[in-house]
């Protein structure tokens, strides 16, 4: 298990980003009630984008730190366009896998061939493909992350469980902002339209507005039910 102070090495601020558990489900069922809207939505950018591209493309996926520089490299690259709030810094999307996955797999010959998500992400994300199992040795922000038993089926690697915050479920995915704190963890299998609309909402921070609603509703109830 990875322990907390992994995660404080590892995740800045988080509780100041990270959407809380109670506002999950309330977030999925937003996504759900707008699934006819991202369906067309994702018909529309897909005939763009073959249009606009007669080959196909795939996503270009990165390493993490192939992903940490690139970051680092595009906000030096955009720093007036960013400081005049005329464009969003590219967040990291977080693919997190297993080879023994079966969801994982299909993924990655469904959703991640389609080619309106290709664009997407490749446009707006640094795209990050993360085998939870793998042997790697990664130094980040002081703190050394490996796997303890490499080789060894099912043995984790501390970074993935740390994003994860241990919750080792595949297919994962994380969000990290601008600053590589991390704004969502969502799992499982994603159809295209759904995986879409996540990618929009947080993309555009429209989750830092949805977040302070539903505190501040939450904060209204609460009022109201004092004695």
């Amino acid at each position: 298990m990875v322990n907390a102070e992994i995660h404080g090495l590892l995740i800045l601020s988080t509780q100041s980003y990270e959407i809380p558990l109670f506002t999950h489900h309330c977030f999925f069922v937003l996504l759900h009630s707008m699934k006819h809207l991202l369906s067309f939505l994702l018909v529309f950018l897909g005939l763009s984008a073959f249009s606009q591209n007669a080959e196909v493309k795939t996503i270009s996926w990165m390493s993490w730190q192939e992903a940490v520089k690139a970051r680092e490299q595009h906000i030096k690259e955009n720093q007036e366009a960013i400081a005049a709030k005329k464009m969003f810094p590219k967040k990291l999307f977080i693919d997190i896998y297993t080879g023994w996955c079966g969801w994982c797999k299909r993924m990655d010959v469904t959703t991640f061939k389609d080619p309106t998500i290709v664009d997407y992400l490749n446009k707006n994300y640094f795209p990050v493909k993360m085998n939870a199992e793998m042997s790697d040795t990664i130094d980040y922000n002081n703190h050394t992350f490996i796997n303890p038993r490499p080789g060894v089926k099912r043995s984790t690697h501390t970074l993935p469980a740390s994003l994860l915050d241990s919750r080792l479920s595949y297919p994962s995915y994380v969000i990290m902002d601008e600053n590589i704190n991390r704004s969502v963890i969502f799992p499982g299998y994603k159809q295209p339209e759904d995986l879409l609309g996540i990618l929009i909402f947080f993309k555009t921070n429209q989750h830092l507005s949805y977040k302070s609603y539903l505190e501040k509703q939450q904060n209204q109830n609460q009022n109201v039910n004092k004695p």
